[in-house]
């Protein structure tokens, strides 16, 4: 995935709470592409599901595109106006207000979508996969 092309298409600001399984949150200040904006433009299958690999950790993040296509789904390239940098997520960052921060995945460097789930390394651990808030 190009970062670029993230960065080229309109940017969308949104102000959620992080909500994590640890016990903590906080509230903060995303901006970036609207994550249906940058689908419809790659011209992916409106049925899929989309896998977000984290290359530093070496995670998918599985997503079905109902929640993908929230208007409140970003993927995130600046945090507080400033281009996001570590622990942020460099150089992308999932968010999703509706879900679990778990679900929103950091340090983005590739997405596939494809008609075939597969078990992530949260699932596995006995995670809900869903996790909605």
């Amino acid at each position: 995935m190009d970062r670029g092309a993230a960065y080229a298409l309109p940017e969308q600001e949104i102000i959620i709470k992080h909500i994590c399984v640890e016990g903590w949150d906080y509230i903060g200040q995303w901006s970036g592409v609207n994550l249906k904006t940058f689908l419809t433009r790659i011209g992916a299958d409106p049925d899929g599901e989309i896998r977000l690999l984290q290359i530093r950790r070496r995670l998918f993040q599985p997503h079905r595109h109902a929640t993908a296509l929230h208007p409140q789904t970003i993927l995130a390239t600046k945090y507080a106006h400033d281009p996001i940098t570590d622990p942020f997520g460099f150089p992308l960052r999932l968010r999703m207000s509706t879900k679990l921060g778990f679900k929103n995945a950091k340090w983005i460097t590739a997405m596939e979508v494809t008609n075939t789930h597969i078990v992530d390394y949260w699932e596995e651990r006995g995670f809900n996969w869903f996790a909605g808030i």
